[in-house]
């Protein structure tokens, strides 16, 4: 069977890559104004968000003297920076907080075990990509805050003291709850562990790992100290 001839066809046209119009070039007058909007707020904002780190940051300034409280507005918490992961006071310390409960049971008290407050958090925190700031914030800030405000002798100072004390106690009873083992919560300890970080392998340096152990007094538990000022 013969095949006809293709004299007068008109050969097929070829067109290169992306010549039928791709990418912003394909939208329409809106569309490509819609995308310049957007790209133009997502510039600012950027711009926006690394001018207000940079004055967190930076010495005290001009800027900072008149902006100061809308920079720290705009930084806390969510925000926050620090020096302590570089020079000149990198931490060099592993600090847990632990916590324990005297409990009315049967007739008589009982006393838990150590609990480490620190971990559970830790916990929360492993392998999610998102953890809340109250996770990964609120016990680590408000034991920094209990002992900046406790002098040498672990005495509260003043009234930050006084509210430093009654603020931990608010985040243990928020973990353990009125009623525990079986019991009635009546009261709580709390303990910091404090733990050297050791020296990297190639380091010559050397230092004692070993675990210190700071126990607060007995803490009785009232009304006020349960998180929405209920309780028993």
């Amino acid at each position: 069977m013969s095949m006809g001839s293709r004299e007068g066809m008109e050969p097929e046209e070829h067109q290169a890559p992306g010549a039928d119009g791709a990418g912003v070039a394909a939208l329409s007058v809106p569309g490509r104004v819609i995308v310049a909007i957007a790209v133009a707020v997502v510039a600012v904002t950027v711009a926006y968000h690394i001018l207000m780190v940079f004055l967190h940051v930076a010495p005290e300034n001009t800027a900072t003297r008149q902006h100061g409280q809308a920079v720290d507005d705009y930084v806390y918490p969510e925000f926050e920076q620090n020096w302590k992961l570089f020079a000149p006071n990198p931490l060099q310390q592993n600090i847990a907080v632990h916590a324990r409960a005297r409990i009315a049971k049967d007739g008589g008290t009982e006393t838990t075990g150590w609990v480490n407050l620190t971990a559970m958090d830790g916990a929360a925190i492993h392998h999610n990509i998102a953890p809340s700031h109250t996770q990964q914030n609120e016990l680590r800030r408000a034991w920094e805050f209990f002992n900046n405000s406790h002098d040498g002798k672990g005495k509260p100072v003043g009234l930050r003291g006084e509210l430093s004390e009654k603020y931990i106690k608010r985040i243990v009873m928020g973990r353990f709850g009125t009623e525990l083992n079986g019991g009635t919560v009546e009261g709580i300890q709390v303990r910091s562990a404090v733990t050297p970080v050791a020296p990297p392998p190639w380091s010559a340096e050397k230092t004692d790992n070993k675990t210190d152990y700071q126990v607060k007094p007995w803490w009785p538990v009232a009304s006020e100290d349960i998180p929405g000022g209920g309780g028993k």
